[in-house]
């Protein structure tokens, strides 16, 4: 039986995504973009071709098109479609291959320029189109519309779309984002039965770094509709060959280094703990060892290795800080995190109203009085109480996954 829902996404600023959710979430996913003046009912056979493949689908309308949402606003604009994206694909629990007809081709690339690999695993085009003026888009759309209409029912699409769709110095925002983008690609020309009349080259996507082309025969007719088959053949085929299922093989071992691993798969914040020692130096390390323990009293905790060289100042201290730190702190993360003597003298840092040093471009700080300390191994946890908490709810939290830094892409 197939397994089949239909899904909601909070797009840009929070819009009303709608996909059709096809397929066990266990399986490598896919996410299926249409065209403008098409709906996600274009892909129908695709996506139950996908998913009898093995394929996890998520099948989407853009805004203004389908069961999505119609903004009051009239947020039509490129930023808009590519934000949208974005969006969708950071609340995906996999990262999914990304396949885009039509103009969903710009939007994609524009969504994966920045950080490709921590959104998307690979990426299709389905006829991208080469011209980007405001009456292409309509045109090409509108042939898009004739299509889609004759081979299924008419589509349902916002009509106010192509006044507020900026494709001015779309080519040029391509042709600088494709190069980063180096994803396993697959280019098909000719799957919407060669819409593109003059056959323009496409120059954006010959800078992909990772990229094949297929050229098919659409016959002048929608092959992603009326020969689902075929054009499923060309997927799969790519899929498997870049993207293959594989059976999850778990390494599994009580030594250290595999117990790091494993630890690392538990992504965490990072944070910078600070104290003043005896002879009123300031002092400080990195560590993502931290937690909350209790709201009531407010307790708490941050582990830290016997070896660290702060660690006998940190053992005696009645006063400390944890500096919870933004994207924007990456060096200073790093710095408290080597072996320089001198750690705060090229940081900004303040004493605290509790007497801790404190470093006040930080996500969040939190001021505290020693509450009690225990031995753990080859570390000792330190448990604080709360004496003042502050924070910057508008900035970002600095992450680390897997031995990397990595940050939030949406919330």
């Amino acid at each position: 039986m197939s397994l089949r829902y239909v899904r909601e996404f909070k797009g840009f600023a929070g819009i009303r995504i709608e996909a059709d959710d096809i397929g066990s979430a266990d399986d490598p996913s896919i996410v299926l973009l249409h065209g403008f003046g098409q709906t996600r009912k274009v892909w129908e056979d695709v996506a139950i071709g996908l998913e009898q493949a093995g394929r996890h689908v998520i099948n989407v309308d853009l805004r203004g098109h389908g069961g999505s949402e119609w903004p009051s606003d009239g947020r039509y604009d490129f930023t808009a479609y590519v934000e949208d994206l974005r969006a969708v694909l950071g609340q995906m629990r996999t990262r999914p291959v990304v396949v885009a007809a039509s103009h969903s081709a710009w939007i994609a690339t524009m969504a994966l320029a920045e950080d490709a690999a921590t959104l998307a695993s690979g990426l299709i085009f389905v006829d991208p189109p080469a011209a980007h003026d405001a009456h292409s888009v309509r045109s090409s759309a509108e042939r898009l519309s004739s299509a889609f209409g004759r081979n299924l029912k008419q589509p349902d699409y916002d009509n106010n779309i192509f006044d507020a769709f900026d494709a001015q110095g779309v080519g040029e925002l391509l042709a600088a984002a494709a190069p980063s983008i180096g994803l396993p690609s697959l280019i098909i020309r000719g799957a919407l039965g060669h819409i593109e009349t003059d056959a323009a080259q496409v120059s954006f996507v010959h800078a992909l770094p990772n990229a094949e082309a297929i050229d098919v025969d659409g016959g002048g007719l929608l092959i992603v509709a009326e020969r689902a088959e075929a054009f499923n053949g060309l997927l799969i085929d790519f899929l498997e060959r870049k993207q293959p299922r594989f059976i999850p093989e778990y390494r599994s071992g009580s030594d250290a280094r595999t117990l790091r691993d494993a630890m690392g798969c538990f992504a965490t914040g990072v944070t910078i703990i600070t104290a003043h020692a005896s002879d009123g130096k300031p002092v400080g390390l990195t560590a993502n060892s931290f937690t909350s323990v209790s709201l009531d009293p407010p307790l708490l905790l941050v582990c830290i290795a016997n070896n660290a060289g702060t660690a006998e100042t940190l053992r005696e201290i009645d006063e400390f800080a944890v500096n919870v730190l933004q994207i924007g702190q990456q060096p200073v993360s790093n710095l408290f995190a080597g072996k320089s003597e001198d750690r705060f003298a090229g940081t900004r840092w303040e004493v605290g109203e509790y007497g801790a040093p404190i470093l006040p471009s930080s996500l969040g700080i939190f001021e505290c009085k020693r509450h009690a300390l225990h031995e753990a191994g080859d570390h000792f946890i330190l448990v604080g109480r709360v004496e003042k908490a502050s924070f910057e709810p508008r900035r970002d939290p600095l992450l680390y996954f897997r031995g990397k830094y990595r940050r939030l892409h949406f919330t």
